[in-house]
């Protein structure tokens, strides 16, 4: 168990160092792995001691368990992606997973607002109010841009182009890209640049964009209790994440005629594939509005 230990942890440096995934997806692939380990210790084997007829028995074994579709495909996901690294760097010849097939997982659409939605919520802060404007703020960029919270927050002052109207983002991976957040947007981080944001720090100094009473940067978790209760103010019965501007933003852009290559840069995903899920929701939403609309709906 010692070496298959010390194997999961070179594997998860990898994974790290060449790929730059994070902390909770390195921790889920060494939990898949170690439960696996676990199950191969009772016949005495090893991680790197295992065929292709070992990995078809462990995963029928899971089925028996009764787990999930969705867990099973994440299973063979680790699997493949743990025994390709360990044919890559050399600790074993041959990829004994590589003719796995994880089963078929549909994939749930992503909540999301219609365009009327977004504009109540917009207008829910009370912008006479130095936290309301912070808070309008952050909304409007989020809307704009399409940002994940944690890049939201985690924006310093010296990655917003005002000139330019541009923000600066390092995302997952540690890849940086360009996003224009229009002329709206705009307007409101200058306003809370020559106002709200000075007031707040009160003579201290941040280089975070958005900061609280204490002139600390806001947290994520600050910024959900905020984005719910907005949504009550506006009247929102959907359950609301931040994430759900997010899915807004895509949706709406793609309503709008944007082409789905163009989205995908803004949103940093590095598969097309992940960006594809928001034409299913605008179809999604025409299905609606024609079974709502229609005569003969």
């Amino acid at each position: 168990m010692a070496d298959d230990e010390r194997i999961i942890a070179r594997f998860q440096d990898v994974l790290w160092i060449e790929e730059g995934l994070s902390e909770n997806t390195r921790k889920s692939y060494g939990s898949d792995l170690r439960l696996f380990a676990n199950w191969l210790r009772q016949s005495e084997r090893t991680l790197l001691g295992v065929s292709t007829a070992d990995l078809e028995a462990y995963l029928a074994h899971k089925h028996r368990a009764r787990v999930s579709q969705r867990s099973s495909a994440r299973l063979v996901s680790t699997l493949k992606k743990f025994y390709a690294c360990a044919q890559d760097q050399q600790w074993m010849d041959g990829d004994p997973a590589a003719s796995l097939q994880a089963p078929f997982v549909g994939r749930p659409l992503p909540k999301t607002l219609s365009e009327a939605d977004v504009e109540r919520l917009l207008a829910a802060p009370d912008v006479e109010q130095t936290l309301g404007f912070r808070d309008r703020t952050m909304l409007e960029v989020l809307y704009a841009t399409g940002l994940r919270v944690s890049e939201l927050i985690a924006l310093r002052v010296d990655q917003v182009n005002t000139r330019q109207g541009v923000v600066r983002v390092t995302g997952k991976g540690s890849k940086e890209r360009l996003i224009p957040y229009g002329e709206v947007a705009q307007e409101w981080v200058d306003g809370f640049l020559a106002g709200a944001r000075r007031d707040l720090l009160g003579g201290r100094v941040s280089a975070a964009l958005f900061v609280t009473a204490r002139a600390m940067p806001m947290t994520r978790q600050a910024f959900w209790h905020l984005i719910k209760r907005y949504a009550l103010l506006a009247g929102i019965t959907t359950d609301l994440s931040p994430h759900t501007l997010r899915h807004a933003f895509a949706t709406h852009l793609i309503n709008h005629g944007a082409d789905l290559r163009v989205v995908q840069m803004l949103l940093g995903h590095s598969d097309l594939s992940s960006t594809q899920i928001y034409t299913h929701v605008a179809q999604e939403r025409l299905k609606e509005l024609h079974s709502r609309c229609h005569p003969r709906g």
